[in-house]
């Protein structure tokens, strides 16, 4: 069925399934789903203000339930989202990096970055920010990002039909060529697992045997150090005796405090 019919029948059950799907964690192309929608606009199939609407209500609904089940399940929530990438660890620290550059501000913004999208909402709920607050900048977020790709589907209506039937007319070939990206991505994504498998697996010790340790004469041996991420971490929180804080964001300045003579033990959130 062509595109633009699909969505001047479905367009708002269509748009707000996509953008709540996504904004739910899902990795769907809402983006795509504005995209025609704002084309369908520009074709007065549908109602722009109405459209808008649709979209941001879809996105808070979306990123309001992962931001309070951010609150709730913490980490374990953004673990869960981050198994589906190709390195878990660098899907959360890339996240937990844009808070520490841009601040609160990256709820703003989030949704322009991939990856940082999915992560933003649960990561402000495990951070335990004000929902209120919190709601304020995700509102504009959304406002922002449904706008961007409506006006582009309502400026690139022509193209985007010329395109369309450009598709149709290519029939078989430009199904041949759809199943091929598919079929490369597919090998790039496993070639890239395989990759960084070595990374999925963090060396980890118990805290017994740790403080056993610490307890022999060995223990000048030892260096504990607290990488918890920006958030988790200030001034006056506790911390292991002994150890000493370094900002996991700015590695390569902070690396320069660590013993080279010694066994280095890391604790993070």
């Amino acid at each position: 069925m062509d595109l633009f019919l699909l969505m001047a029948r479905h367009g708002y059950v269509i748009t707000f399934c996509m953008l709540l799907a996504e904004a739910s964690g899902l990795p769907l192309p809402a983006a795509i789903a504005l995209v025609a929608a704002g084309a369908a606009v520009a074709a007065h199939a549908l109602g722009g203000p109405a459209v808008l609407a649709v979209a941001v209500i879809a996105l808070l609904l979306g990123d309001s339930a992962e931001f309070w089940l951010g609150r709730y399940m913490g980490w374990a929530l953004l673990g869960f989202l981050c198994r589906v990438s190709i390195n878990p660890e660098t899907c959360i620290l890339r996240s937990a990096e844009s808070f520490y550059k841009r601040g609160k501000i990256t709820l703003v913004v989030a949704k322009f970055i991939p990856g940082v999208n999915t992560m933003a909402a649960p990561l402000a709920g495990s951070m335990r920010m004000r929902f209120w607050q919190f709601l304020r900048l995700d509102f504009a977020g959304a406002l922002l990002y449904s706008i961007t790709y409506l006006l582009v589907g309502y400026l690139s209506r022509d193209f985007l039909a010329a395109l369309l039937r450009g598709f149709q007319t290519a029939g078989r070939a430009m199904e041949a060529v759809v199943v091929s990206a598919i079929v490369v991505y597919a090998i790039y994504r496993l070639v890239q697992y395989r990759k960084n498998r070595t990374y999925r697996v963090v060396p980890r010790v118990q805290a017994e045997e740790l403080a056993r340790r610490l307890a022999s004469a060995d223990a000048s041996g030892v260096q504990i150090v607290d990488v918890r991420s920006h958030g988790y971490y200030d001034p006056g929180a506790a911390r292991i005796k002994n150890s000493i804080r370094i900002e996991p964001n700015n590695l390569e300045e902070e690396i320069k405090h660590l013993a080279r003579d010694k066994d280095i033990y890391l604790y993070c959130t």
